[in-house]
């Protein structure tokens, strides 16, 4: 399982920018990049795509809010 790939596969999609890619720091809610919907469909995706289910209780902006900070939450959940 490539979680980074996959995370930035997801990403691309939803923001319909391969920005996601070539920069792993991009803000992507102060960008403008990622919503409330878009988070929701992030979280499906990742779930449906890799086995890893993020609690919405567990979902902070801040701490999901760059391509980078995605990929970290989500391999440190996958080793739940």
């Amino acid at each position: 399982m490539d979680i980074e790939n996959t995370i930035y596969d997801i990403l691309e999609e939803l923001t319909g920018t391969d920005e996601v890619k070539k920069n792993p720091d991009l803000e992507l809610f102060d960008e403008g990049l990622l919503d409330s919907l878009g988070s929701v469909q992030m979280l499906v995706e990742i779930e449906g795509r890799l086995g890893v289910s993020v609690p919405v209780s567990e979902f902070d902006r801040k701490a999901w809010g760059t391509p980078r900070k995605i990929i970290e939450q989500v391999k440190a959940l996958a080793k739940k």
